[in-house]
């Protein structure tokens, strides 16, 4: 047997779950996919943000960044 959750929705929320049930499913259906939808996009991105910070950084390109940025902005000056 499933738990029953409640929620206090406001206008934007109302808004979202007319948007989501204009196809004649219940507001329960609705919100239980709205909420598993959620959940996997969460998943997907913290998978995304590991894979990110195991890549190789490679070897320095000995480019130093700030100096070029502040040479850049120098020669932009009149």
């Amino acid at each position: 047997m499933a738990d029953t959750i409640t929620i206090r929705s406001d206008a934007e929320t109302e808004h979202a779950v007319d948007v989501l049930t204009r196809d004649g499913g219940s507001r329960s259906a609705a919100i239980r996919q709205a909420v598993l939808e959620a959940a996997q996009r969460r998943e997907r991105a913290a998978a995304m943000r590991r894979a990110a910070l195991r890549l190789p950084l490679g070897e320095p390109d000995g480019i130093d960044v700030a100096a070029e940025i502040s040479r850049e902005r120098g020669e932009e000056r009149p």
